[in-house]
């Protein structure tokens, strides 16, 4: 399948912000803020307790409001424009890591609390701009290769950041300043990549233009819930994913701290997240080739059971080899049923009201992430094994997959 410049643009989104996502929330910034707050005589305890509220507080500002701006976005020209709002906050507030002193680790926080409001504001409108883009048919395939080139987009950028780090920024920074110009290395990759988008991606689906946009979205939004009888699949394809997308986040959160419990170095994790992300390049591709060979559904389904497996898998972690094993499945997966799950709802859902339906898939996948660490924790305390807190997720695989059965088939050119 060929891709136009539109959809080329959108697909290099996901390219663009993957060195945030990998660098800034992953990788970097969680390890350089624990040591510049406790260099600050910030115990260890409280720096990990302040990250941990930074990130609910910069999530959960965004999916509370995710369906309003949504609703807003879905008026003539508003998506773009919304879309470079948020974008540019999280570019700019990216920068302004590498700017704030060490000692100011308060305003640290801060900032990365702005960044990730523009992070996950701008990923709002990047999936609701799925529909403007692509026909029905081409859905799949197209969310596939934003996911793959994502997840390669990230490998190129972390690799650069390595080359930083293990040359000393070649000989010229402390770890503290190669931390900091890791930062730069995300915002400047986020604005090069993002270009392609800004030139070429348009909105296509728009509501009648509103007198007072504000008031219309929260009306809209009020009218969708009381009326959500009129969008069943979609309603209860959400609360499927919410179940099964919480396994699937949680799973690669709590990774690292089950490979830290198994004895595994830190270096040995770094390179371990560098393999999901390689591996998760082709196997995304290869979910959307599928999803067009049998279907969506089928995808998802396929998805699901393999998760099922990874968390049956966890109870035999013995040895770093079995952990390299979990990993490397895990990569297989990850991105393709978070790509198909896109590409599904945006067939169930009303084209014009697209970024507001989009509002409530972001606050499903957001919530989602605190059911599954809490049900790990308890389970972990209970039994003194992370590896059979890590099992017990395939409850919530379970639960999403039997709700998943039940949704109906999707008729692949069918506009819904």
């Amino acid at each position: 399948m060929k891709f136009n410049k539109q959809q080329w643009g959108w697909i290099f989104y996901d390219w663009a912000n993957s060195g945030y996502g990998i660098i800034v929330t992953t990788a970097v910034l969680p390890v350089y803020f624990k040591a510049v707050a406790q260099a600050s005589g910030v115990s260890p305890a409280n720096a990990t307790a302040y990250w941990g509220y930074a990130n609910s507080i910069g999530t959960l500002l965004v999916s509370i409001l995710a369906p309003v701006l949504g609703a807003l976005a879905d008026y003539p020209h508003a998506k773009k424009r919304m879309l470079n709002l948020f974008t540019t906050v999280g570019m700019l507030m990216t920068l302004g890591l590498s700017i704030a002193p060490p000692s100011a680790w308060k305003w640290l926080l801060v900032i990365y609390i702005l960044s990730i409001i523009g992070y996950s504001g701008g990923n709002l409108f990047y999936d609701s701009f799925l529909t403007d883009v692509a026909p029905n048919d081409q859905m799949d395939r197209l969310s596939s290769y934003g996911y793959g080139f994502g997840y390669l987009g990230g490998v190129l950028a972390f690799i650069l950041f390595l080359v930083l780090q293990l040359t000393s920024g070649f000989g010229m920074l402390s770890s503290y300043g190669v931390a900091r110009w890791s930062f730069v290395l995300a915002a400047v990759w986020w604005v090069i990549f993002y270009i392609p988008l800004l030139k070429n991606v348009h909105q296509k689906y728009a509501l009648a233009p509103s007198a007072h946009p504000v008031r219309s979205s929260f009306s809209r939004v009020w009218s969708t819930l009381k009326h959500i009888r009129n969008y069943r699949a979609a309603a209860w394809f959400l609360v499927a994913y919410f179940f099964y997308i919480d396994g699937v986040d949680t799973i690669f959160t709590m990774a690292t701290s089950i490979g830290m419990d198994m004895g595994i170095t830190t270096t040995t994790l770094m390179i371990v997240l560098l393999v999901v992300q390689l591996v998760a390049f082709p196997f995304s591709l290869l979910y959307g080739w599928l999803a067009t060979k049998t279907s969506t559904r089928t995808g998802i389904l396929l998805g699901i059971i393999i998760y099922l497996g990874i968390c049956l898998y966890a109870l035999r972690l013995h040895t770093v080899t079995d952990f390299w094993i979990l990993a490397v499945l895990v990569g297989t997966s990850q991105g393709g049923i978070q790509a198909l799950s896109r590409s599904y709802f945006g067939r169930l859902i009303p084209k014009k009201s697209g970024s507001e339906f989009f509002g409530f898939y972001n606050i499903l996948g957001k919530f989602s992430a605190v059911m599954g660490p809490v049900l790990v924790g308890i389970v972990t305390q209970m039994t003194g094994k992370s590896t059979i807190g890590a099992a017990s997720l395939s409850v919530l695989f379970l639960i999403g997959l039997v709700i998943f059965l039940a949704l109906p088939h999707l008729n692949q050119t069918k506009s819904v």
